[in-house]
């Protein structure tokens, strides 16, 4: 199964969607998620491809910072309601400024890359609580 998630990964690397808008979205959904481990690696990797530690230091408070684009806000807005999809689903709002700023391939890279790091933060916050509470 770990194959199968890393072939994904691979293909999910592989869209032409920009490294540190993938980079963000990452982080933003791992926040989420309480991911500790995938917090650390995704900022590091952000860090490395040149993203900027203040706008790291507000991806959690995005709505209220003026570093963000448009563009970002909008992945960063789809990437929130997927991740918490039982919670409200996607709101029409949403998909209509994504649908004006990004085509429809990038939606689609857009929900493929925020559904992986979901599946990514669930079996590592998972694969933790059973190791520490390991019988």
């Amino acid at each position: 199964m770990h194959n199968a998630m890393h072939n994904l990964n691979e293909a999910v690397d592989l869209s032409n969607l920009d490294i540190l808008l993938k980079e963000l979205i990452k982080l933003r959904a791992s926040q989420i998620n309480h991911c500790e481990y995938c917090i650390t690696l995704h900022t590091h990797d952000a860090l490395k491809h040149g993203e900027d530690e203040k706008r790291l230091a507000e991806v959690a408070t995005w709505r209220e910072s003026a570093l963000f684009t448009e563009r970002e806000r909008i992945a960063l807005q789809l990437a929130e309601e997927i991740t918490l999809i039982a919670d409200k689903g996607i709101s029409g709002e949403t998909c209509k400024k994504a649908r004006e700023i990004f085509t429809a391939n990038e939606i689609a890279q857009l929900i493929m890359l925020v559904s992986t790091i979901n599946v990514w933060n669930r079996m590592s916050v998972t694969s933790k609580a059973f190791n520490k509470n390991a019988l």
